[in-house]
């Protein structure tokens, strides 16, 4: 069972104790992403992700780095639209130390500004890596442009002129802005003690109460964009307005997407592959924000087959539109979306980030029987509905990567 503490300041701290287990995941979250971001600071938050690591008052970088090792610990960090999150996976018997090395790099971040320069360099060359895969550029294309003129719309990373302009002060002066205490969620799940829990009560309850960020709202408008790239396929995306996270229609979204465009039995595998041969990877999915969220579909292939996958990706979003979905398809992907998400709760990991988001989204634990009863409630009736709502073809959005063709070619067979 989950239990939750409000400190005085405002930080939350979940933590649920799992019998049986040697090791424990703790994770450090704050709800400040690249949408919090003002313009000329575009990629600031994940410039502070990579800054915690190199150094603290106390410590040196390759310090921090010998000391998680020296714990037979793992430990990295990610950015995303709306969170930055810190993390650590130990056994129980080390949490003491693991918990005040990640401590020690969340609050006492040295941000030299020699350190600061290198970093500058190293996220550049990130930049470039996304820049050269085609199916990283295709998605950030797509959503720059539904979002475009929002903060949602710029890029987690930056770019190379937005980061020149930062400097260490400039990062230090971000982060004490903007991680404060009621945007701060610890979450901690495993092995572990009430010693733990005690010491990080105390030392979160430092933290300096301030004003919580506010977020802009965001709003899906459609669009077109094409990228021309050297590669040897060509990069299809196709997106729809879809639910923001949270949503009450969360578990009826989750079962259309896999009916259809998630795993080999999907509508979209089993047509564009399977019975056509165009691809090899064709998905849909389904992203979501605190206020806004995208449905698309992904494909991948020769310039010389494009548009005739794009007719039958179109074909099948008509028919389930029109004719709704089967009762076999329904109850079995109820299954297999309940399978894998009440399987990948047994991992402490995904289990710590599980409390961590419901805490965010909901502001309480979301528990597995009301998950079952989310997935067993939907009907055909329901997926049906959704699909006729979502997959609206005049506010439909497409982005291309690659040897693309002239955008009349490509909006005639999209009936744009």
């Amino acid at each position: 069972m989950v239990e939750k503490i409000t400190l005085d300041n405002g930080v939350r701290i979940l933590h649920e104790r799992m019998e049986g287990f040697k090791s424990c995941s703790l994770g450090l979250w704050v709800e400040s992403g690249s949408r919090h971001e003002p313009e000329s600071l575009c990629g600031i938050s994940h410039y502070i992700e990579h800054m915690l690591f190199k150094g603290t008052h106390t410590r040196t970088a390759a310090e921090l780095a010998s000391g998680f090792d020296a714990l037979g610990g793992q430990v990295n960090a990610f950015t995303t639209k709306e969170h930055t999150c810190f993390y650590c996976r130990t056994l129980g018997e080390y949490l003491p130390e693991a918990a005040e090395l990640l401590c020690d790099m969340y609050f006492n971040s040295a941000f030299d500004e020699q350190a600061t320069d290198l970093e500058r360099s190293v996220i550049i060359e990130e930049i470039g890596m996304y820049e050269d895969t085609p199916d990283d550029l295709v998605n950030e294309q797509l959503f720059s442009a539904v979002y475009d003129g929002y903060k949602l719309g710029r890029p987690i990373l930056g770019t190379k002129e937005s980061l020149e302009g930062i400097n260490g002060e400039t990062l230090r002066r971000y982060r004490a802005d903007n991680y404060t205490p009621e945007n701060t969620v610890v979450a901690l799940c495993g092995n572990y003690s009430q010693k733990d829990i005690d010491s990080l009560c105390m030392v979160f309850s430092k933290m300096e109460k301030k004003p919580f960020p506010v977020i802009e709202k965001s709003i899906y408008q459609p669009a077109f964009t094409l990228k021309t790239k050297d590669t040897e396929q060509n990069h299809l995306m196709l997106g729809f307005e879809g639910l923001k996270t949270g949503s009450e229609e969360r578990y009826v979204m989750q079962v259309l997407n896999g009916i259809l465009g998630s795993g080999m039995s999907s509508r979209l595998f089993q047509t564009v592959r399977e019975k056509n041969g165009l691809c090899y990877t064709v998905y849909s999915f389904c992203t979501a924000y605190i206020d806004t969220g995208v449905c698309g579909i992904y494909t991948a292939l020769s310039k010389e087959t494009e548009l005739k996958a794009i007719e039958l990706i179109l074909s099948v979003l008509r028919d389930i539109k029109e004719n709704g979905v089967t009762q076999q398809e329904l109850q079995r992907n109820i299954t297999q979306l309940k399978s894998n998400v009440l399987m990948g709760l047994e991992n402490n990991s995904a289990r710590m980030t599980t409390m961590a988001r419901n805490e965010f989204v909901y502001g309480r634990q979301i528990s597995e029987e009301e998950i079952s009863r989310g997935f067993d409630s939907v009907t055909r009736q329901q997926v049906h509905e959704m699909a006729q709502r979502i997959f609206d073809f005049s506010r439909m959005s497409f982005s291309a990567v690659g040897k693309v063709r002239e955008e009349i070619e490509y909006k005639k067979v999209l009936g744009m």
